[in-house]
């Protein structure tokens, strides 16, 4: 009897034992959140022009609240080039743990898919939509010496000059070099593209007039519109600007349904968990909704408008088909 009690307080504390350490095992091989712990080390916005302009006034607007909110640095990274997709590639093939993200584009993420023969990444499916973050008008701004201050003359001279004036972007594939090419088509007229890195390089050449016009984002132009260096003629939404509202539509001036909005968002990685995602949204929302960020980002011509993954998805398809319309009907195309 006594051996047979020990056997059994032997076997109770054997089994007590192995549930312990089953429970204990079950416990240190529970898998761990994607973001449980995110973040832990510093982030990266990658943005793909150069600095200056309207991706690059949002990349660091985010940068800034972040880094304060969050604890860790917030690092924005230029990489321009290839109409923005040397940066986004670099962001398309990086690990999905959200510490690398993009400024999208409505070049990267709804025209380059149709304007180029080859991608090194799919426009759409290679990364996670985390938020929409703004939109700009564009606008376009002539070289003072060309002497013309409204669409009308502008038109008329290119008629009369086939192939002689030029027109400048921050890059092929933006919607700046979709804005000259939708001018070309609408108004039947030649003028030469000439593409750029940026902002920064393609301004000066407008002021020297080496080129005769550009498109750029209003946010960007304004400050030199307002200074007089260049001579504005329109802007390319279909209502005027509240930053500008003295400038006219391309619409007013005989162009009915001319529209050729810059939108920006953050993107992420494809597979980002659903839980990074969410708190990278809110993040941005936060931030944007900010009365003194909201403020200032109107005041250079943006229109902060943060919303869902989801609503940010249905705007990339549908522009998505809309500059392919315009790509396939120009004959565009890049290798």
């Amino acid at each position: 009897m006594r051996i047979a009690s020990k056997v059994v307080k032997g076997l109770a504390v054997l089994l007590a034992c192995l549930v312990f350490n089953s429970a204990a095992q079950a416990q240190t091989s529970k898998p761990i959140q994607a973001n449980s712990a995110w973040p832990k080390q510093a982030i990266r916005i990658i943005v793909t022009f150069t600095p200056g302009g309207a991706p690059d006034i949002l990349a660091r607007v985010l940068a800034e609240s972040w880094q304060q909110s969050l604890g860790v640095p917030v690092l924005v990274e230029n990489r321009p080039g290839y109409g923005g997709n040397i940066g986004a590639d670099l962001v398309a093939k990086s690990d999905p743990d959200g510490y690398t993200l993009l400024i999208g584009t409505v070049g990267i993420h709804a025209i380059n898919g149709a304007l180029y023969d080859k991608m090194p990444f799919h426009p759409i499916h290679d990364f996670t939509p985390i938020s929409f973050l703004a939109s700009t008008p564009n606008v376009l701004i002539v070289n003072k010496k060309l002497g013309v201050t409204s669409l009308h003359e502008l038109i008329d001279l290119a008629r009369a000059r086939p192939n002689e004036l030029t027109f400048g972007s921050s890059g092929v594939g933006t919607s700046l070099h979709m804005s000259g090419e939708l001018l070309k088509e609408m108004a039947g007229v030649q003028i030469r593209h000439i593409p750029y890195k940026g902002r920064a390089q393609s301004l000066p050449d407008l002021i020297s007039g080496r080129i005769s016009m550009l498109f750029d984002n209003l946010s960007s132009s304004l400050p030199l519109i307002k200074a007089g260096e260049v001579q504005a003629l329109a802007v390319t939404t279909l209502k005027r600007s509240p930053a500008a509202p003295e400038i006219p539509t391309m619409a007013e001036q005989g162009f009915p349904g001319f529209e050729a909005t810059s939108w920006f968002s953050l993107m992420a990685p494809a597979n980002l968990s659903p839980a990074l995602q969410k708190r990278l949204n809110t993040l941005t929302r936060q931030t944007l909704n900010q009365a003194e960020v909201k403020s200032k980002l109107l005041a250079s011509g943006l229109d902060p408008a943060p919303g869902s993954p989801q609503e940010l998805s249905r705007l990339i398809q549908s522009e998505s088909n809309k500059w392919g319309r315009v790509i396939y009907r120009s004959g565009a195309k890049l290798e």
